[in-house]
């Protein structure tokens, strides 16, 4: 004999149903998020620093959140290609960035309109990695240390050249600080991209150059360049024998290099902490730190807060070293 339920049952059904359908789309998806596949903007072509930060987190990532994490990359315009993407995106955690340091910190400060604000329009949610520039020569360089370097840039004032994968680029900005911190001249010679600019340096077309330890160290290793110096604050687990620009010979020299994960604006702050907690544990597996180990740049991890105050503090340190120089990009 069928079961037969009561009028308070029914009732008490109904307005379950009723609150539940009331409750908006968005809020009830967050307790499943992620429930498919995750999209991470890069704003810097294939084969890039950027990129292949993205591409050894995403191995990582995928899986503590149980869902495919896909690089889409989108290059151009300093960055802004890339991150205007990332700013416009619904605010639902299935569209995110990798931002480095050059795009968050520094070409805000040499462009004249961007179509989104650094501070309004994107959350921080979790630093990965940091880094260093390499202070490189070529291999057959006269210049064996950055004093070698800075002396004879004082005895030939604006004879020398400095390369950088591009205006902008972490490494033009490290050697505009650089050049005025050791109180040099070298003319500034910009490429489209660091592979290029590593080419005319081997071959001794350009004096030197800062460029991101992440790309230049296989060159390192080979011999192929000569590192006189690290910019960051400490020296790379990587090449222990290289000192920092600060023990070079540049007392207080500090430009290390760092990328992290951004979302839009306005996501929820549930699934912030959710994708914060799986990018920590992912910069922690042994997969994560042998690759990273083997080019010189360390796991970062920290709050949402902290990178938040991290790329603050960079937007007015390198906005002081742009106005100094006069860069600009158009």
């Amino acid at each position: 004999m069928p079961a037969v339920r009561s009028p308070q049952l029914n009732r008490f059904a109904l307005l379950c149903a009723c609150v539940l359908a009331a409750v908006p789309a968005t809020a009830r998806a967050q307790g499943a998020y992620p429930d498919k596949p995750i999209k991470l903007i890069v704003p810097q072509a294939p084969g890039s620093a950027t990129d292949t930060v993205a591409r050894i987190l995403a191995a990582e990532l995928g899986p503590q959140l149980g869902q495919t994490v896909i690089i889409e990359n989108k290059p151009g315009a300093a960055f802004t290609i890339g991150l205007d993407l990332v700013a416009k995106a619904p605010p639902d955690g299935y569209t995110l960035g990798l931002g480095p340091i050059g795009a968050l910190s520094i070409s805000p400060n040499m462009i004249a309109k961007i179509p989104y604000s650094i501070e309004k329009d994107f959350q921080p949610v979790a630093l990965v990695a940091r880094g260093h520039l390499l202070l490189t020569v070529g291999a057959t360089s006269e210049y064996k240390t950055v004093k070698d370097l800075i002396d004879a840039a004082k005895k030939n004032p604006g004879k020398m050249t400095n390369a950088s994968s591009a205006s902008g680029s972490p490494g033009h900005v490290g050697a505009e600080l650089f050049k005025y911190m050791a109180g040099i001249e070298a003319v500034h010679v910009p490429y489209r991209g660091g592979a290029a600019a590593t080419t005319d340096l081997i071959a001794g077309r350009v004096t030197f150059m800062f460029e991101s330890l992440n790309s230049i160290s296989p060159h390192a290793k080979s011999g192929a360049v000569r590192g006189l110096a690290v910019s960051g604050d400490r020296r790379s687990p990587a090449f222990p024998d290289v000192p920092t620009v600060a023990e070079a010979g540049v007392p207080g020299y500090s430009a290390p290099t760092w990328s992290g994960v951004i979302a839009p604006a306005g996501t929820p702050k549930a699934i912030v902490d959710k994708i914060n907690e799986a990018v920590n544990k992912a910069i922690q597996t042994q997969a994560f730190k042998e690759r990273f180990g083997s080019i010189g740049d360390e796991p970062a991890g920290g709050t949402p807060e902290e990178f938040a105050n991290t790329i603050r503090t960079d937007l007015a340190k390198w906005k002081d070293v742009v106005q100094r120089s006069g860069a600009k990009l158009e």
